[in-house]
């Protein structure tokens, strides 16, 4: 199973609809997928249709009490399944702070869970906090979607020093795997600006011995698109929504990146094709 944690401090940058429209294109694909919800906004589980009300187990009764994984999980489709979260989650921080080994206890009862999924989607809360560091523990992989956007990149840097301190103290396994533009208008200087200086920090980092030197940034950029905006509104994903829209088709070929499909890449931005795409180490150990 390939675990992964979609992950940006700053909102707005596409980071829940990025998790949840490529867990559903994976399972569009037949990748058995399950989404974890960890923001206390619960936008991933509004967005698939889930409104956890009162007597319904989410993951704030996995973390704060004795609910298990299995206890909470609601499946969407045979091959989509989604542990939702509530608002109840904002008090977790509290809670957990003077508990022993908070920063775990999503890995610990994720390791107690017998389903299998070849895809553990987690989405994280805007913030660096326990419930993100928890999500870093229990994950292998993080996919950090980015907007074209200068505060967006002014972030970067803090953001990539947590994973690395989360890999040296408490998951070695860890690694950026995935950087994804959102929002993405290709006819834009900034846009071109920011993807350049992406691929220069990435190349720079290519012989350097970190938790990103093998990151690989997504050919596919994800278009500004006013389906993608509208698809939460009725509690859907974009391939239920609208699946002939730019949204549908940017989530799709992100999906084939994410697979190592080999074959020529189109670049959703221009049309053009690509070299056939190749899988990061992290991605082939998987």
């Amino acid at each position: 199973m390939r675990s992964l944690a979609v992950i940006n401090q700053k909102g707005g940058v596409g980071k829940t609809t990025t998790a949840v429209n490529l867990a559903a294109a994976l399972a569009e694909q037949g990748q058995r997928v399950c989404i974890i919800d960890l923001d206390p906004q619960a936008h991933a589980s509004l967005h698939l249709g889930l409104s956890v009300v009162g007597g319904q187990t989410s993951i704030y009764e996995v973390l704060c009490g004795d609910a298990s994984i299995a206890d909470a999980r609601v499946d969407i489709t045979e091959t989509l399944s989604v542990v939702p979260a509530n608002l109840d989650l904002a008090a977790a921080e509290m809670e957990l702070a003077g508990e022993v080994g908070r920063e775990v206890i999503l890995r610990d009862k994720l390791a107690l869970d017998t389903a299998e999924f070849d895809f553990l989607i987690l989405d994280c809360p805007p913030s660096l906090g326990v419930l993100t560091l928890n999500a870093l523990t229990a994950v292998e992989e993080v996919f950090l979607p980015l907007q074209p956007h200068f505060l967006a990149l002014h972030g970067l840097s803090k953001l990539l020093k947590t994973i690395q301190v989360v890999a040296k103290r408490l998951n070695p396994r860890l690694r950026l795997s995935g950087i994804v533009l959102c929002m993405y208008e290709s006819g834009t200087r900034l846009a071109a600006e920011v993807t350049r200086d992406v691929d220069e920090f990435l190349a720079q980092q290519t012989h350097q011995q970190g938790v990103w030197s093998g990151a690989r940034f997504f050919q596919t950029r994800i278009r500004r698109n006013i389906r993608l905006a509208e698809a939460p509104s009725f509690g859907q994903s974009i391939f239920q929504y609208a699946p002939n829209s730019n949204g549908a088709e940017d989530y799709r070929a992100l999906a084939g990146e994410v697979l190592g499909v080999e074959s020529a890449a189109v670049d959703t931005t221009t049309g053009e094709q690509h070299a056939p795409l190749q899988l990061t180490s992290t991605a082939r150990a998987a």
